[in-house]
């Protein structure tokens, strides 16, 4: 049965990495029972922001998620994550809490790698000034590639003649190798269809093989770079420096104290605050705008008041927003997850009869390219599928792929 997606933090000691976790897993729209069976001390639930189904049909008013939440159209799917213990360099050698942090990282989809881009913290998570957070990210991928290498080239004369004497291919003769790392044969065949390889597995010399691990990384472990600390003075200078190094696509500016303290005041009913939003609203804010009780807020005092003006201009009206909650959407991106509604009415969007008023109950996130059919295992587990009808009425064959707006509002009929 295919399984929920997980996302795995990692980052070195004091790189924000905590915080950052915390703020993801710390959603006001935490409703109901979530979707997975156990959850590990390693692991949490986090809140992934998508656009809803119900916004295109205009029923936004009586969407009501049995988990997660959503408002205005704008829905949080609650998705694991992974916190990746162990972060330092020459891990592979299993310094530090090394070993345990390859093995976690093994489970994970894709990483979020937290880097602290004021250049305050050394490469071990010590006080200091004017470090180069561009060396956190090489020698992050640097240590999974010559784990992975170094296992593969201990065995590879043996890998070698097994792989001649049976004849095997070379897909299959990879995978066998690269199970333990999570990988699938459909990974092993796109990384030797991006090298382009034609010599043939038995003539591979050292570059070669390095080279396709080099590949495997990227591919089986896509990462984002969450580049923290962005209202430190420093981090600009360092911001460009990567952004000229990395890929663009890939890197998301953000400071997750900023979210974490505007959460926490928003709890306490100081600011009215929406996470991930470019905007805070105070008491007379609101009152301004026409709510006579300020939406019920509390009087904030000078010393507050300028905390929050000093945030917004730092990091808010400068950045757009906090940058956290796109984190974990870019992240989704680069899986491809798409969101899939599973309803029983596929008229009225309902759960249950024709008359209920709560639509679009359910919401389950599937990597890019499944069809129907891995939606059904996923929903339905082992239960014979009679037929599956889409948005309408329609009939849906089992090979379909979904996609956004694509087949992505499914009725499972059970029977034979």
């Amino acid at each position: 049965m295919p399984r929920d997606p997980l996302i795995g933090l990692v980052g070195k000691p004091s790189s924000g990495k905590s915080t950052t976790l915390n703020s993801l897993t710390d959603a006001t729209s935490k409703v109901g029972n979530f979707p997975f069976t156990t959850i590990d001390p390693q692991r949490a639930i986090g809140y992934l922001q998508i656009d809803c189904a119900c916004a295109r049909y205009n029923l936004t008013d009586r969407c009501k998620p049995n988990y997660g939440g959503c408002v205005n159209g704008r829905r949080s799917v609650p998705i694991e994550l992974l916190d990746v213990a162990g972060l330092v360099p020459g891990a592979h050698e299993g310094k530090g809490l090394g070993n345990k942090f390859l093995d976690d990282l093994r489970h994970a989809d894709a990483l979020i790698h937290v880097v602290d881009v004021s250049g305050t913290t050394d490469a071990e998570g010590k006080a200091t000034r004017g470090y180069d957070p561009s060396v956190d990210i090489e020698w992050l991928r640097g240590e999974i590639v010559r784990w992975i290498l170094g296992n593969l080239m201990e065995k590879w004369g043996s890998i070698k003649r097994r792989h001649v004497a049976v004849k095997a291919n070379a897909v299959d003769t990879l995978q066998g190798q690269l199970s333990g790392y999570g990988s699938t044969s459909t990974v092993v065949a796109r990384c030797l269809d991006k090298m382009q390889l034609k010599d043939p597995l038995e003539t591979w010399n050292d570059a070669t093989i390095e080279k396709f691990v080099n590949t495997f990384t990227d591919e089986k472990f896509p990462t984002v770079l969450a580049l923290n600390k962005i209202d430190h003075p420093d981090a600009d200078r360092n911001i460009a420096k990567i952004a000229k190094m990395q890929d663009p696509q890939r890197i998301v500016l953000c400071s997750a104290i900023s979210e974490v303290f505007l959460r926490r005041l928003a709890k306490q009913k100081y600011i009215r605050y929406t996470e991930g939003a470019e905007y805070v609203d105070a008491r007379e804010d609101l009152i301004e705008a026409g709510e006579e009780d300020g939406g019920g807020l509390k009087e904030m005092d000078e010393k507050l008041r300028t905390r929050i003006e000093n945030l917004k201009d730092m990091v808010l009206y400068r950045f757009g927003s906090t940058g956290v909650v796109q984190v974990l959407g870019k992240a989704a991106d680069l899986l491809g997850l798409v969101p899939v509604f599973p309803v029983r009415n596929v008229h009225t969007f309902g759960s249950g009869s024709a008359g209920a008023s709560a639509v679009f109950r359910d919401c389950v996130l599937v990597k890019k390219n499944s069809t129907v059919a891995d939606v059904a295992r996923k929903v339905m587990g082992d239960a014979p599928i009679a037929y599956v009808e889409g948005a309408g009425g329609t009939r849906v064959a089992e090979d379909q792929v979904v996609a956004v707006g694509k087949n992505d509002i499914l009725s499972f009929k059970v029977g034979r």
